[in-house]
Parts: structure tokens; sequence; C-alpha cells
């Protein structure tokens, strides 16, 4: 599969998120990801549906919005409405909920005609997930335990990647996106790659490099 390039925005200067989406482009980037907090699922609070539109009035990039919130259904609408392609829900915030809680979920965002996706963190085995994928269009693994950019890169997180590639290949999932998030460098992209992620988020590495176009690029190959 192709490898995609998700730089997550909350690396960028909020006072300047339009120069930082233009770079973004011109650098070649293949979504953005929207790290969204709520300050009780996880510590931080970062930003809501508002950024996400303004976001989506300046790049037509696909805006890969991932929800890191308590009662995830109560804001699918909003973030729909401005303008996200994908939206991937934290199967430990759906758990906390009722068993049937992920599912449904997932079906609410595709009412809204927009892709849908589940995230589990570096503790949570992914097989946790195995009975929702055929519903997904990415499973998002974790490769630090959400709420700060900038955390070191777990490599026993890669167990879950390459679980999960194997499942969809028997399953026939072939269209499942499986992206990694959390510590992504231009050194240890490869190995994501090869236990089968196809979309890396990258954040810090992305926006604190001197040439944002290579790093990509670096991330890409």
């Amino acid at each position: 599969m192709q490898v995609k390039i998700s730089p997550s925005i909350l690396s960028a200067d909020f006072a300047d998120i339009g120069a930082a989406i233009s770079r973004l482009e011109r650098a070649g980037a293949d979504l953005i990801h929207c790290d969204v907090m709520d300050g009780s699922f996880v510590v931080p609070i970062t930003f809501g549906a508002q950024m996400v539109a303004a976001i989506r009035s300046r790049t037509a990039l696909p805006l890969d919005v991932h929800l890191m919130v308590e009662h995830p259904q109560t804001h699918i609408k909003s973030f729909a409405e401005a303008g996200a392609d994908i939206i991937c829900v934290h199967f430990e915030a759906c758990k906390k909920i009722s068993a049937s809680y992920l599912k449904d979920t997932l079906a609410l965002i595709r009412s809204f005609g927009v892709k849908c996706g589940v995230v589990v963190n570096p503790d949570t085995d992914v097989e946790s997930v195995f009975g929702v994928l055929p519903l997904c269009d990415m499973l998002l693994v974790m490769s630090v335990f959400p709420g700060y950019g900038g955390q070191k890169f777990m490599p026993q997180t890669l167990k879950n990647v390459e679980k999960a590639r194997a499942f969809a290949e028997s399953e026939g999932l072939a269209g499942l996106d499986i992206s990694i998030d959390g510590g992504i460098t231009p050194q240890n992209a490869a190995e994501a790659v090869a236990a089968g992620a196809n979309v890396l988020v990258a954040g810090s590495a992305v926006f604190k490099s001197q040439d944002m176009a290579a790093t990509i690029a670096a991330l890409r190959s």
C-alpha cells in the first residue's frame, strides 16, 4: 500500500495556522491530522470543531480527526459538519460507556458521509477491536500514550500494527488504512511501515524540521 504522511497540526504555530497549512501542502503532506483533546479523556485541551472548520477553509487535503474525548457520540455531528474527512474514536473511551457504544459511534460517523476509524492505546491489545475493523476505514495505533506531543516512540506497539495488518489481510480488508501515531521520525518510520502501517502521523518531526518537504519525503520513503 502507498505510504501516506499525516502531519499533526498540533505541532504547528496556532497563531499562524494558515501559513502552517500552506507549508504542509507545499511539502507534500497527504492528510492533516487534527488532535482533539477534551481535558477529560486526556489532560490537555486542544481545539474543537471551529478549528477544524477553519483548517477546512484553507485546504483541500483530507482532514484526519482524532477524537481523544469522553462520550464521542456527542461530538460527531459538529466535526462532520466542520469538514472532517475521517473521524477516529478511542476504543477505551467507548468501552467505558457500553459494549455497543463503539459500533454505534462508527455507524453514526458513517451516517454523515464521513469515513470512520478506531484508535487503540499502547496498553490495549489490538485484538480487542478486530470485531469492528470490517466497519472501519482506518485503525489508528497509538505508539505513545495520548495527550502530549513530542513523546518518545514505544517500539513495543509495533506488535499491534503487525497483528492488525495480518488480520486485515486474512479477512480481505485490503482497503483498511493502518495509521501509527506518536514519536514517528525518519529514523523509525521504516520499522512502522515494515510492521504494516501505511499512514504515518508525525508532528514534531515535521514541524521542527529545517526542511519540511525533505522530512516528509524521508518519512514516506
